[in-house]
């Protein structure tokens, strides 16, 4: 059976101000260490609350050829369709570079007919050519001689007729081909994408508590959405275009060498002209892209950080603040957007300038050739459209770099949360007892979380099948790091953990967590009904029993005075129900779950006293039968326990039952002794 647990990333322990992002878990400003070992102080990304305190976010060079080919990488699977795609672009270009030189054919036709009707019938070519040319005109002469016309001969309409007919039936044959080209490509592209998706979301479920310790949300989601979608569009408009434009450039360039190799030599002399010019631009935009995608993660990071703890931001007056990072990381933004889309934007027309170029030498020096009567005005027309049509394609081409510098970018930074390290892989399942009684032992347990501060040194303690534990200490005692290495949120440096004599670490994190329950300070509801949350944890779970788990810890109560009782819908912040009411609902979710062991982490820190005494009757009841871990500051509330365990700087320094502690007049006692007057003073 499951028990509710936090989703990666949104805090598993943070009810006591201990957990992650306490000063005793890797805050911001703490990156892994070697696989397996502890986090370690280093750069870490810094924006939003962070940038007050100094933080810089860090810097890394783009391998753009290597993150390129990865990203192509993606499309292997869909191998059979590519090469579908490519045979269609194959058909399609073929068809599209056939065509001019068809139609060139036409004008021929038209042109010999308006030849022909000049001169008078009974002659041939040859004696026609050779009348012109005695009289000294020989330049007509020349140019007559490629003309295939017959004296006194008008234009032949029904030849021109099926020339044309011949035409459309091609242009419309690419056209079908390109359609179910892109068609087949649009397929590729977002299997490609969906199967990117997934991997994302599996790895964010494979990564550590420690990884979203040293992230902010916002920059992860940013990876997760903003740039896995600027990649789907890099692909849908590149991916088909730029295997048509390279085909169409090796297509027409063959026709060209065919009709005239002199004209494909002059049409190639502005090629090397367009390389250097889209590279050399390529170079500089490319560093602006890398900075616009990481610049956009950070400004998430800080919308989304300044969103969810808008009233804080309020109380504390640093809307100003706020706003002054906002209008800073809008600039970067801008400035970065602006330089990566200008300077890539060159490229384009740059290239449309050495098009123009190409036309010009093509149309003069093809005049020429047909003054020379070496080709026909129908051959130079088609040459003149193969000449746009091959400089469109390298036009095309770089223009698109920017699109792919773009998506390369991104893809970087998925690849970056992809080859993020994971937690360590689950050991082979060790045999767990059929029923498990709640039996927790510590044996001589180490950790830290960085190598040269030992937080946790040789802890040893048993806990009985049953039994009540409150465990009591200073903000940074150890407190919610022992019940999360129970979790196995993170792994001991040394020593063992066992449930009923199994090493934790040899079970599956899924079987451990399956006999868990946690109930935090921080509630987490989801978007969803009453219902809904409080079966999250029992999947499946019949209405009767979420309406019995909630009488027994007094949701009902209030639920009924709702206009749609457990079907009202609670919204993502919960913000339509009060923090009691919050946390009530989450002592149901676990009472529902029915663990074998149960954790509270100060689950009534932030109640009034009325809420707080029914918190205290609901988890009463919730703790009836199982092994409980407490931890709690209000030190009124576990006078019941069975242990009280006193922690300090990662040791248990006393133990013992409340009157025990209170009479051995050590630490436990003065903390009592501290809050007693506390709450005197406040009286």
């Amino acid at each position: 059976m499951t028990t509710p647990q936090k989703p990666a990333g949104a805090g598993s322990g943070s009810g006591s101000g201990e957990g992650p992002g306490a000063e005793e878990t890797p805050a911001a400003g703490k990156t892994p260490a070697a696989p397996g070992g502890p986090a370690r102080r280093g750069p870490a990304p810094a924006t939003g609350i962070a940038r007050f305190m100094g933080g810089q976010p860090t810097e890394r060079s783009m391998d753009f050829a290597g993150s390129g080919k990865r990203l192509l990488g993606t499309l292997r699977p869909e191998r059979a369709l590519l090469v579908v795609a490519l045979l269609l672009t194959l058909a399609s270009v073929a068809l599209s570079v056939i065509g001019p030189k068809i139609l060139g054919h036409a004008t021929d036709l038209i042109f010999s007919g308006v030849v022909g009707k000049r001169f008078d019938e009974g002659g041939t070519k040859a004696e026609t050519i050779e009348r012109i040319r005695a009289s000294g005109d020989g330049k007509v002469a020349d140019l007559l001689s490629s003309v295939d016309f017959t004296p006194g001969r008008g234009i032949d309409f029904d030849a021109v007729g099926q020339v044309l007919l011949w035409v459309l039936l091609i242009y419309v044959g690419a056209s079908l081909f390109g359609f179910l080209q892109a068609r087949i490509a649009t397929v590729v592209v977002q299997r490609a994408v969906f199967r990117l998706r997934e991997q994302v979301e599996e790895k964010l479920g494979r990564l550590p508590l420690s990884y979203f310790d040293r992230q902010q949300r916002g920059e992860v989601l940013s990876r997760a959405t903003n740039d896995i979608d600027n990649i789907a569009q890099t692909f849908q408009q590149t991916l088909g275009q730029i295997v048509t434009s390279l085909l169409t450039i090796v297509g027409v360039l063959a026709v060209m060498f065919w009709i005239s190799w002199l004209l494909a030599l002059v049409a190639l002399v502005t090629v090397p002209v367009s390389v250097i010019v889209a590279t050399k631009i390529g170079k500089r935009a490319q560093p602006q892209f890398v900075a616009q995608w990481k610049t956009t993660g950070t400004l998430n990071a800080h919308i989304e950080e300044m969103y969810t703890g808008h009233a804080l931001v309020k109380v504390f007056g640093r809307q100003k603040e706020s706003a002054e990072i906002f209008r800073k990381e809008n600039d970067d933004l801008y400035e970065a957007g602006f330089k990566a889309q200008f300077i890539s934007g060159v490229i384009q027309p740059a290239m449309m300038f050495i098009g123009n170029l190409n036309y010009v030498l093509v149309a003069v020096v093809g005049g020429l050739r047909v003054a020379s009567g070496a080709l026909s005005i129908g051959d130079v027309q088609a040459f003149v459209q193969y000449s746009r049509q091959f400089s469109q394609p390298l036009t095309q081409v770089a223009s698109m770099a920017n699109m792919v510098q773009s998506g390369v970018a991104s893809a970087e930074r998925v690849f970056e949360l992809l080859d993020a390290e994971e937690q360590s892989p689950d050991a082979k399942a060790a045999p767990v007892p059929e029923r498990v009684r709640g039996e927790v032992a510590f044996e001589e347990v180490s950790f830290r979380y960085e190598a040269d501060k030992p937080l946790i040194e040789d802890l040893s303690l048993t806990v009985r099948p049953g039994q009540t534990v409150a465990i009591v200490g200073p903000t940074g005692a150890g407190k919610t790091t022992l019940v999360n290495l129970l979790m196995r949120f993170y792994e001991v440096n040394g020593g063992r953990i066992t449930l009923d004599g199994v090493d934790v670490a040899e079970m599956s994190r899924e079987e451990l967590r399956s006999h868990i329950g946690m109930v935090l300070q921080d509630t987490w509801l989801f978007g969803g009904t009453i219902a809904e949350n409080i079966a999250y944890g029992a999947e499946g779970a019949p209405m009767e029993k979420i309406v019995e788990a909630a009488k027994a810890t007094h949701v009902d109560r209030f639920v009924r005075t709702l206009p749609d009782g457990y079907d009202t819908v609670i919204d993502e912040e919960g913000s339509n129900v009060s923090v009691g009411e919050k946390q009530l609902i989450t002592i149901a979710r676990a009472f529902l779950a029915e663990p074998e062991i149960l954790v509270l982490d100060e689950a009534t820190s932030s109640v009034d006293t009325r809420t707080e005494v029914l918190i205290q009757h609901a988890m009463a009841k919730l703790r009836t039968g199982r092994t409980s871990f407490v931890i709690a500051h209000r030190l009124s509330t576990i006078r019941d326990a069975d242990v009280i365990l006193v922690m300090e700087s990662g040791h248990i320094v006393e133990q013992g039952t409340h009157d025990s502690l209170l009479a051995a007049e050590g630490a436990y006692a003065r903390l009592y002794a501290a809050q007693f007057a506390e709450a005197v003073v406040e009286n």
